[in-house]
């Protein structure tokens, strides 16, 4: 803009000052020469070609000679700022930089941390969908523009900002505010895990105290960027594997595993149909195949492996199909595993299996949400879907870290605890119990954190009393204590309640917005604890045996 602005105001300068200093007339014959504003306010209208008038007084002919002049002076120059403002306007590099500013300034007004995503798809959309609010503002790159505006058109509240860039490039990750403090957590779930180890490297440079969440599968990878200190680390090839072999040896440990990450403790689901005992055959094509492989040794089931090409078109289930399965003793086996990184395929396998035996119990690895509808009505026994074990993990790792650690300190535990753990669930707040965290501070338990600053000892036990009957037991279980650095699984009800412990419960919905409230309110805190109202004002002095 610079050229065009200055050939406007020499243009200006050149007809504005030939005004005023060629000599006129006014109405009554006397000589006058226009005043400075006299002579802007003719030009400007006359050079946006607005009107022509002229003012104050009809023009004499060698100011008419000038402003002849001037028009062609002024409107060329003014034709050509306009044309070059159009110009700049549809510059693709002036659109990025505007919001790239736009960008910078929206990362500058969230308050508090925020969770930065580093990609656009399946996986992120999910994750965003659950995770944006108050509590977790969202942070978006991806390199492809047609995505940045799917997800701006999404039209989430609070907003969400985006930019279009590479993330693989360290400007891209500075300009993101990885080096501010306000950045929480890093998600990088690319497909590509070279990517995703590049990615974390410069983070952990760049900002040694954010909190990554990578996606590996590669074991050298998961080995590289554990000791880069990344401690979010999702396998879900490995995940899946684990889960297989707890449903073999620890099924109520699965059951509560599972629990953690969907929500469902129903003994009624179709979903917790035993797994068979028998021979298993896997179908893979790659790093999944060998992790179930060694998730089925380790709980002493016997397999057969086999490498299944995925490039065929998609096909799978022809003649020779059909007899390499036979070989491989598909009609004694009790279960199949249909592993290839291709959807079609998994299910040509396994419905190629059903023809040849009815009666074998079929796992799918469903590779993308966008097939789960085929995958439904396919009425496969088991599915597991990667795109979900990765929202699943995600989620928990920000928005549910006492329900992470939960599941990393109960996986040390043995068939027996996990079974008492879940029949103590289901007979003290029922089937389909939530999960909820709470920590004990000003900010989130104001009364109890009061009381215990007086010096005053609480048990855990009172927060497990009934809001309505202080002596009956409320839907709750407190599942995991963590004080400082020491987590404590299934705390004693009788350990005394320190300032700062964060805990972990199963509850009802309604038990645990009973057990907020107890602690947020002194009335209804020394109801539990003492079994009598709080008495207020003047009627403390009527009734002093009440209050006391």
């Amino acid at each position: 803009m610079r050229i065009p602005l200055l050939v406007l105001i020499i243009a200006f300068a050149i007809s504005i000052t030939g005004l005023t200093l060629i000599e006129g007339m006014d109405d009554k014959g006397n000589p006058y020469r226009m005043n400075f504003f006299d002579a802007f306010y003719f030009v400007s209208y006359m050079a946006s070609t607005i009107g022509f008038g002229e003012a104050p007084y009809t023009f004499t002919y060698p100011q008419r000679l000038w402003v002849s002049f001037c028009i062609y002076l002024t409107v060329i120059g003014w034709f050509y700022g306009i044309g070059t403002i159009v110009a700049l306007i549809q510059d693709k590099t002036l659109i990025e930089e505007l919001v790239r500013a736009a960008f910078k300034k929206s990362i500058k007004n969230i308050s508090g941390k925020y969770v930065l995503v580093l990609g656009y798809n399946n996986v992120t959309k999910e994750i965003i969908e659950r995770l944006n609010g108050q509590e977790h503002r969202i942070v978006v790159i991806d390199k492809e523009e047609n995505k940045i505006n799917a997800l701006d058109l999404e039209g989430h509240h609070p907003s969400i900002p985006t930019l279009k860039g590479d993330v693989t490039q360290i400007e891209t990750l500075k300009f993101a505010g990885i080096e501010s403090e306000k950045c929480g957590w890093v998600v990088s779930l690319l497909d590509d895990e070279t990517k995703n180890v590049k990615i974390a490297l410069m983070c952990k440079i760049l900002n040694p105290k954010v909190s990554m969440i990578v996606k590996a599968t590669n074991e050298e990878y998961v080995e590289y960027l554990a000791n880069m200190g990344v401690k979010n680390i999702i396998n879900p090839f490995k995940i899946i594997s684990k889960r297989i072999y707890l449903a073999h040896t620890s099924p109520h440990l699965w059951m509560l595993e599972r629990w953690v990450f969907t929500g469902k403790l129903n003994l009624n689901d179709k979903n917790l149909k035993p797994f068979p005992k028998g021979k298993y055959i896997i179908c893979s094509s790659g790093r999944m195949g060998e992790a179930i492989k060694e998730g089925l040794e380790k709980a002493a089931v016997p397999y057969t492996l086999l490498t299944v090409k995925t490039s065929k078109n998609g096909v799978f289930g022809d003649k020779e199909d059909m007899e390499f399965l036979e070989k491989s003793g598909i009609k004694e086996a009790s279960a199949i595993i249909a592993a290839t990184k291709n959807d079609f395929i998994n299910l040509m396998i396994l419905k190629t299996a059903k023809k040849l035996n009815p009666s074998i119990f079929t796992i799918a690895r469903e590779n993308t949400l966008d097939d789960i509808s085929i995958f439904e009505a396919a009425e496969i026994d088991r599915n597991y879907i990667l795109e979900e074990v990765l929202i699943e993990k995600t989620y928990n790792f920000i928005a549910k870290p006492l329900a992470n650690l939960f599941v990393q300190k109960m996986m040390k535990e043995n068939e027996e605890w996990g079974e008492a753990l879940f029949n103590k669930l289901l007979e003290t707040v029922g089937e389909n119990p939530q999960l909820f965290e709470l920590k004990i501070d000003k900010n989130h338990a104001f009364a109890l954190t009061n009381y215990l600053r007086e010096g005053k000892p609480v048990r855990y036990e009172v927060l497990l009393r009934d809001r309505a009957d202080w002596k009956e037991r409320a839907k709750i279980v407190i599942l995991l204590l963590k004080r400082k650095e020491k987590v404590i699984l299934k705390p004693n009800p009788l350990r005394e309640i320190k300032e700062g412990d964060e805990i972990l419960v199963a509850a009802t919905k309604e038990s645990f917005n009973d057990l907020e409230y107890i602690v947020e309110n002194f009335y209804e805190f020394h109801y539990v604890l003492n079994g009598k109202e709080k008495l207020i004002s003047v009627f403390k002095y009527l009734y002093p045996e009440k209050a006391a």
